[in-house]
C-alpha cells in the first residue's frame, strides 16, 4: 500500500525553531506523549482533516456514530493491518528512559501496543480487541477473525493488490471489493455483498449479543477513569509532546490546555495547524518520524 499520498506536504523546518524544540524535549525530566492520526499516516491509514490528504478532502464519509453502530446489524457487519512505522518503534524505545512518563493516544489502531509500548493510554480504545455489550467479556480481534472465517466459509474479499484468475475462483464464494481504509479502521463494501454474511455473538451470551470494537465511536463519551488518568499524568508532568493531532477533538484537546494551566513546556509535531498552537511553546511543522530521529 502507497503511504506517501496520506502524507500532507510540508515546507522545511527553520533552524531555529528545531534547535529551540531539541533543546526543550532533551532537557524535560518527566516527558507525557500524546498522539494522533498523523502518525499513522506513515503506515498507510489516512487521517481525517489533512489538507488535501485527508478523509474529508477527498471523501464525503464520515465516522460512524455509536448510535448508528448499535441501531443497525448491517453496520456493525461493515465496522468488522497495517504495519508499525519508525514512530511507533521509537517511542515503544523511549520507554527504556526515565525520563520518559507516559504515552497517551488518540489512535484506536492498536499499532503503539503492536510495537511494544506498555506505559500506554489508548484514550478511544484499541480495534484489537472487541467485547460483548451484555457481559463485558473481552476478546481478542484475531480470535473473532477465526469466528468470522467459521461462519463464512465461502466469503472472502479482493483489495484491488491481489489478481485472481477466473479459473481460480471458487463458484461457491461470496466475494466483495473493499474501499479504503479510513482512520477508524472502516471500510467501504458493497451492501449486498454482505446482505448474507454472519456475524458471530458473544460465547458466554449467546443469540441476541453484540460484539463490538472496543473502541469510543463518534457520539459515545471516553470512560471517565481514563480521563482522570490522563488528567493525572499531566499533573505529573514536566513536559508535554504532542504528535501528530489537530487537536480538533476535545478529548485530546483539554489535556493540552491542562499542561498550559501548569505552565509545562508544550511540543507540538502536526503538518498543518492545530487547535493547540497558541498554547505551544514549539510548534514544528513536519513529519513525526523525520523530527525524532533527531532526539
Amino acid at each position: 500500500m502507497a503511504t506517501s499520498r496520506f502524507i500532507p506536504a510540508a515546507n522545511p523546518v527553520p533552524r531555529a525553531i528545531l534547535r529551540d524544540f531539541l533543546s526543550i524535549v532533551t532537557n524535560v525530566e518527566r516527558l507525557l506523549v500524546m498522539t494522533g492520526a498523523g502518525i499513522s499516516t506513515e503506515s498507510g491509514i489516512p487521517d481525517y482533516r489533512s489538507k488535501g490528504v485527508g478523509m474529508y478532502a477527498r471523501t464525503n464519509h464520515r465516522p460512524m456514530t455509536i448510535q448508528q453502530f448499535l441501531a443497525s446489524e448491517h453496520n456493525r457487519k461493515r465496522y468488522c493491518s497495517a504495519p508499525c512505522n519508525d514512530t511507533h518503534w521509537k517511542l515503544s524505545e523511549w520507554e527504556k528512559d526515565e525520563r520518559f512518563l507516559w504515552l497517551i493516544t488518540q489512535n484506536v489502531d492498536g499499532l503503539h501496543g503492536l510495537a511494544g509500548s506498555e506505559n500506554l493510554t489508548e484514550l478511544h480504545g484499541c480495534s484489537r480487541v472487541v467485547k460483548c455489550l451484555k457481559c463485558n467479556e473481552r476478546y481478542d480481534r484475531t480470535e473473532m477473525q477465526k469466528w468470522f472465517d467459521e461462519l463464512n466459509p465461502n466469503w472472502t474479499i479482493a483489495d484491488g493488490d491481489v489478481d485472481i484468475r477466473p479459473d481460480e475462483l471458487n463458484p461457491n464464494w461470496t466475494i466483495a471489493e473493499i474501499g479504503e481504509l479510513r482512520p477508524d479502521g472502516d471500510v467501504d463494501i458493497p451492501d449486498k455483498a454482505i446482505e448474507n454474511f454472519q456475524i458471530p455473538h458473544c460465547p458466554t451470551c449467546g443469540p441476541g449479543s453484540i460484539l463490538k470494537t472496543d473502541v469510543v465511536f463518534f457520539g459515545d463519551n471516553v470512560p471517565r477513569k481514563i480521563v482522570d488518568f490522563c488528567y493525572e499524568k499531566v499533573e505529573e508532568a514536566t513536559g508535554l509532546l504532542v504528535l501528530g493531532s489537530s487537536l480538533t477533538v476535545m478529548s485530546g484537546y483539554r489535556f493540552v490546555y491542562q499542561a498550559s494551566l501548569r505552565k509545562i513546556p508544550i511540543l507540538i509535531v502536526n503538518i498543518g495547524p492545530t487547535r493547540g498552537d497558541e498554547l505551544a511553546t514549539v510548534k514544528v511543522s513536519a513529519k513525526c518520524s523525520e523530527i525524532l530521529k533527531l532526539i
